[in-house]
């Protein structure tokens, strides 16, 4: 099935005048995909010399997780790869957030439709994106149809395979980012 979110499409433009560019990273539980790609794209803005004006976090849809740990597997995947998921914890989305956040992204097409279900307008649902957007390497033949499958209760090689669809995407993001505020990415 072709992927219908273009990739790199123009990021929307900040909501204030003041402050850093905020961004939402959205999961269902808020214990797998979401917050590996929190931790990664922190790691790339720092590398882009945007940590100050480009901030990350991550929420669920869901309510069932609410306050855990990051999912084992998940924490183990990105501590494979040098990266530190143990201050995690987990939380839901208000819909108040959105109107907050310069850009949400989320994992897949089903936290997509509730983020944008949960808009209070079309420009803030025009700020919701699929992750898997920013990743240069997307194309329309992609067998997991532009998003993050879901790695919760699966195998190591699922979560693996969530990690590497993420840093992918999160090394996208950090690129366009850069480049939409006017830096350019270190060591690129």
């Amino acid at each position: 099935m072709p992927v219908d979110t273009p990739a790199f499409e123009a990021l929307p433009g900040h909501r204030q005048s003041f402050g850093p560019y905020r961004v939402c990273l959205v999961c269902l539980g808020n214990i797998c995909r979401s917050p590996m790609a929190e931790v990664v794209l922190r790691e790339e803005l720092a590398r882009a010399g945007l940590a100050g004006a480009v901030t990350a976090e991550s929420a669920g849809t869901g309510d069932w997780h609410v306050g855990e740990r990051m999912y084992g597997p998940a924490r183990a995947e990105l501590g494979r790869h040098g990266y530190d998921g143990s201050a995690h914890r987990a939380r839901q989305i208000e819909p108040s957030w959105l109107a907050a956040c310069d850009l949400v992204v989320a994992m897949d097409r089903h936290n997509l439709a509730a983020l944008r279900a949960m808009a209070p307008d079309p420009e803030t649902a025009g700020r919701i994106r699929l992750m898997r957007s920013f990743d240069p390497a997307l194309t329309p033949r992609d067998p997991y149809r532009g998003e993050v499958p879901d790695p919760f209760g699966g195998t190591d090689e699922e979560v693996a395979l969530a990690f590497g669809l993420i840093d992918a995407a999160a090394k996208g993001l950090a690129r366009q980012l850069a480049g939409f505020l006017g830096t350019q990415p270190a060591g690129r």
